[in-house]
C-alpha cells in the first residue's frame, strides 16, 4: 500500500497473515489486534504502533506468586526502500539493496560516507580525505582518480542527484530516516552516472502536528593529532495543521594529524564542515507538497597522504594541499495518490563547487628547462545542474503493477586549471586551461510487473535516453606546447533494459533472477601540453551488463534475515582518467574489462537483547581487453577495488532502569589487498587492513551519553588513495588510516 510502518516491536506474538483485499484501516486492525498494540497515523503515508496501555486494575489483598519470566525474542523489524522509485519491503526487491535505518545509524555512530562501508557489502570508499573521496561498488572500479568522467555511483540527496564527476561530497548524515545502498548497474530508473550502482540518503520529512527538538555534541581526542568536535542541532515546528517545518544544522572540525617536516607544521590536515538543511511539508487532501533546502562547505588545510623515505613515512612537501568543496541545493516535490494512482514530480537545481591545490614542484621540468623552485597546480569546477524528473504509478489493480516517468537535466560545468612556477620569489603562470561543458540528458523510463500466480513475478523496464555534450575550451601552454582552442559537441542515445523474475516465498523471503545494465556518455579531452593525439582526443561511451541471481530468507521467524547474490558482470569500453608525464590528466577507454563474485549480507537476533549482522564480498575485478597504447600486461587487475572484503556488527542491549538502558556496540571491517591502478609494474600492493569502531552508551527517552573508540588497534595501514599526480611515480605515496580516535557523545531530545 506504499505505507511506511514504525514500532513494530510494540506488536507481540506472531504474525498474522493478510490474505484477500483490505483497506489500510482493515489490514491494520487485524494485524494489532492479536498483538496487543494500537497505532496512529504520523501522515498519510506513515503509522506508528505503540503498545495499548493497560486499564487500571483493582486492588486485591492477596497476590498469586508471579510466573517465571519467559524471554521470547521478536523477529528484525522490516525496513522500507524508495530506491526502486516506489515503497517496497527491503528482501522483495530483486537485486543488490542494503538499508541502514535511523537507529542503526545513530547507534554506531555513522556520521560520513566511510563509516557507511563497514555495514554493507562491497562498499569501497578511497581515503584522500573529507569530500574528496571516490566511492566504488561491487568491485566495480574505473581507476581511484577523480577527473571528468562521470561518477560510476549516483549520489542522492533523497530524490536529487548531487554530483557528477566530482569527488563524493560526504554529506554528514544527520537527521537521517536512512541510507539506501543499490548495487549494480541502475540505467533503466536512474540513467547515466548509476553504473555499478546508487548511494541515497533519505532525510526525514517534517512531522505534522509536533514540536520536536534535539541537540549534540561530541568532541574527540586522535592519538599523536589534535582535538575534533562536532555539534549539530535539529527542530521541527508546525506551521498549520496541515504543514510544518524541519531544520538541522551541524559544524564539524576533525583535528589533523600529519606532520610536514619540509613546512616545520604539526597536524596540517584539519577538516572544516558546516552545514544544514531546511523542509517544509504541506498536505492538502491526497495531494503533498515538500519544499526543500540544503547547504555544506567542507575545507581541508592538507590531504592524508604521506611518502616513504628513510626513516619511515613522513610528508615533506613545499605547499599545503588544501581542497574546498561547497554543495547547495534546492527541490520542489508535489505528489499524489488516489484510487487513480500516483503521481510525483521532483524539480531541483544543484550548484556545486570544489577546488583543490597540488604541489606540482616535482613535475616542473615538463613544461620549462630553466630552474624553477617552487611548482603551484590549481584546479577549480563549477557545476549547475536542473533536474527534473515526473514519475507516474498506476493503481494497484490487478496482477498488473506499472509506472512510467519523464526526465531531464540540464548541466553547466566550468573548469579552470593552471599551474604557477615561483623563480627568485617571483611568480608566473606557465599554463592555463579554462574549459565549460553544457550536457543536456532525455529520457523515458518505466517498468511494470505481472503476477503470474503461485508467487512468481517478472518485471521488465527500461530507459529511452538522448545526451548531449558541448565542450568548449582554451589552453594556454608554454613551447614546446601548443596552444589550442576547442569548440566541439557530440550527441548519444541508445536504450538500457532490465528484466528480473522472483519467486516469492511463504516464510517471507524470494529469490529472483535479474539482468540489468548502466552507461555513460562520452566527451572529449583538452588539456595537456601538447594536443592530444587522435586516439587520445576523444573518450567513447561505456557500458555494463549485469546478470544476477540471488535471494533473501527469513528463518527462525524472522530473527535472521540473509541476503545473497551470484553477479556477472561484463564491463565494455571502460573509461578512466590518466595522467601524463606532467601530471595533466585526460580521459581514455581503457578496454573492456568483467567481474564476477558473490555478496552476503546476513542479520540475527541471537536474543531479545543481542543482534549480530556481518557482510562480504569475494569476487574477481580483471581487465580481460587493454586498448592499444597502454602498454598494460593480460593480467591487469580493476584498480583500487580488493578481491575480498567484509564487515561485522554486534549490538548488545540490556535495561539498567526503568528508564536507563545500556548499550554496546562493536563493529570491524576487512579490506583486501588491490592495486591503485590498473598498470601494476608501476603500482605497488595496497590494503590488506581492518578497521573498526566500539562504542558503550547509556541512554533514555531524553538522553544519550556515548563513548566510541575508533581504530581500536591504532593501524596505520596503507588504505586507497591516490594523493598528487604529479609525484606519483617519482615517490611512494602512502595514506595511513586516522590513529586511535576517543569520542565522547552527549545528545539530547525536547
Amino acid at each position: 500500500m506504499g505505507v511506511s510502518l514504525g514500532g513494530v516491536e510494540a506488536c507481540k506474538g506472531p504474525g498474522v497473515p493478510l490474505v484477500g483485499l483490505f483497506t489500510l484501516r482493515d489490514a491494520l486492525d487485524r494485524v494489532a489486534a492479536p498483538g496487543g498494540c494500537g497505532y496512529g497515523f504520523i501522515d498519510a503515508r506513515t503509522v506508528r504502533f505503540s503498545p495499548l496501555r493497560p486499564a487500571p486494575r483493582p486492588q486485591i489483598a492477596v497476590r498469586p506468586p508471579a510466573p517465571a519470566a519467559i524471554e521470547t525474542v521478536a523477529p528484525l523489524s522490516p525496513l522500507i526502500v524508495t530506491a526502486g522509485k516506489r515503497p517496497v519491503r527491503l528482501g522483495s526487491l530483486p537485486g543488490g539493496v542494503s538499508v541502514i535505518g535511523s537507529p542503526q545509524l545513530q547507534d554506531t555512530g555513522v556520521g560520513e560516507t566511510g563509516s557507511v562501508s563497514r555495514q554493507t557489502a562491497g562498499f569501497i570508499t578511497t581515503n584522500l580525505g573529507a569530500a574528496r573521496n571516490k566511492i566504488l561498488l561491487r568491485g566495480l572500479s574505473d581507476g581511484t582518480f577523480t577527473g571528468r568522467t562521470q561518477s560510476t555511483v549516483g549520489t542522492y540527496l533523497d530524490d536529487l542527484p548531487v554530483n557528477y564527476n566530482a569527488p563524493d561530497p560526504d554529506l554528514r548524515l544527520i537527521d537521517v530516516e536512512r541510507v539506501e545502498v543499490l548495487r549494480g548497474p541502475q540505467g533503466a530508473l536512474y540513467g547515466a552516472g548509476s553504473l555499478s550502482g546508487i548511494y541515497r540518503i533519505v532525510t526525514r520529512p517534517p512531522e505534522i502536528g509536533a514540536y520536536t527538538a534535539s541537540a549534540g555534541v561530541t568532541v574527540a581526542d586522535t592519538e599523536s593529532g589534535s582535538n575534533s568536535y562536532r555539534f549539530e542541532g535539529v527542530v521541527n515546528v508546525p506551521t498549520s495543521a496541515q504543514s510544518a517545518l524541519r531544520a538541522t544544522l551541524y559544524h564539524d572540525v576533525d583535528g589533523g594529524y600529519l606532520d610536514d617536516v619540509n613546512l616545520r607544521l604539526s597536524n596540517v590536515d584539519k577538516t572544516t564542515r558546516r552545514g544544514g538543511r531546511a523542509a517544509w511539508r504541506a498536505e492538502l487532501g491526497q495531494w503533498e507538497v515538500r519544499l526543500g533546502a540544503a547547504g555544506q562547505s567542507v575545507s581541508s588545510k592538507d590531504t592524508q597522504y604521506v611518502t616513504l623515505a628513510p626513516g619511515g613515512p613522513r610528508r615533506a612537501n613545499q605547499v599545503r594541499e588544501t581542497h574546498r568543496n561547497r554543495l547547495g541545493q534546492t527541490s520542489v516535490r508535489i505528489s499524489g495518490s488516489g484510487d487513480w494512482g500516483r503521481f510525483e514530480s521532483v524539480s531541483g537545481y544543484v550548484a556545486h563547487k570544489f577546488a583543490s591545490r597540488y604541489d606540482a614542484t616535482l613535475a616542473l621540468t615538463q613544461f620549462a628547462e630553466e630552474g624553477l623552485e617552487l611548482g603551484l597546480y590549481d584546479e577549480t569546477s563549477r557545476v549547475r545542474m536542473f533536474v527534473e524528473d515526473a514519475l507516474y504509478t498506476g493503481p494497484d489493480r490487478g496482477r498488473l503493477r506499472w509506472m512510467v516517468g519523464l526526465f531531464t537535466s540540464n548541466s553547466i560545468e566550468e573548469g579552470d586549471a593552471e599551474l604557477r612556477a615561483r623563480t627568485a620569489n617571483v611568480t608566473r603562470s606557465i599554463y592555463n586551461e579554462d574549459r565549460k561543458d553544457l550536457l543536456n540528458e532525455y529520457a523515458v523510463y518505466g517498468e511494470a510487473s505481472y503476477d503470474l500466480g503461485g508467487g512468481w513475478k517478472a518485471a521488465l523496464g527500461g530507459r529511452s535516453f538522448r545526451t548531449t555534450v558541448h565542450t568548449r575550451s582554451y589552453v594556454l601552454a608554454p613551447a614546446p606546447g601548443a596552444s589550442r582552442d576547442l569548440d566541439r559537441s557530440a550527441t548519444f542515445s541508445g536504450f538500457s533494459p532490465k528484466v528480473s523474475l522472483q519467486r516469492d516465498l511463504s516464510g517471507g523471503g524470494m529469490i529472483y533472477v535479474l539482468t540489468s545494465e548502466g552507461y555513460r556518455a562520452g566527451g572529449f579531452n583538452s588539456g595537456g601540453l601538447a594536443i592530444p593525439p587522435e586516439s587520445r582526443r576523444v573518450f567513447r561511451p561505456d557500458h555494463l551488463r549485469n546478470y544476477e541471481l540471488g535471494a533473501t530468507l527469513t528463518p527462525f521467524r524472522g530473527r535472521l534475515n540473509l541476503r545473497t547474490a551470484l553477479f556477472y558482470d561484463d564491463w565494455r569500453n571502460i573509461q578512466t582518467d590518466q595522467y601524463f608525464s606532467s601530471g595533466l590528466s585526460f580521459t581514455a577507454n581503457i578496454g573492456d574489462g568483467r567481474n564476477r563474485g558473490v555478496e552476503i549480507e546476513a542479520a540475527w537476533r541471537a536474543t531479545s537483547r543481542l543482534t549480530v549482522s556481518g557482510n562480504a564480498l569475494f569476487n574477481e575485478p580483471k581487465l580481460r581487453r587493454i586498448e592499444p597504447g597502454f602498454g598494460i600486461g593480460e593480467t591487469a587487475s580493476l584498480p583500487g577495488v580488493p578481491d575480498v572484503s567484509f564487515g561485522s556488527l554486534v549490538t548488545y542491549h540490556r535495561p539498567l532502569t526503568t528508564a536507563a538502558s545500556l548499550m554496546l556496540t562493536a563493529e570491524t571491517g576487512y579490506i583486501g589487498r588491490s592495486r591503485l591502478t590498473f598498470d601494476p609494474r608501476y603500482s605497488p600492493s595496497m590494503g590488506g587492513y581492518y578497521t573498526g569502531k566500539i562504542s558503550a552508551q547509556v541512554m533514555t527517552d531524553r538522553w544519550r551519553a556515548a563513548v566510541f573508540v575508533s581504530n581500536p588497534w591504532n593501524s596505520s595501514s596503507d588504505t586507497f588513495a591516490y594523493g598528487n599526480p604529479f609525484s606519483f611515480g617519482q615517490v611512494r605515496q602512502v595514506t595511513p588510516q586516522r590513529p586511535r580516535t576517543w569520542s565522547l557523545a552527549l545528545s539530547a531530545n525536547f
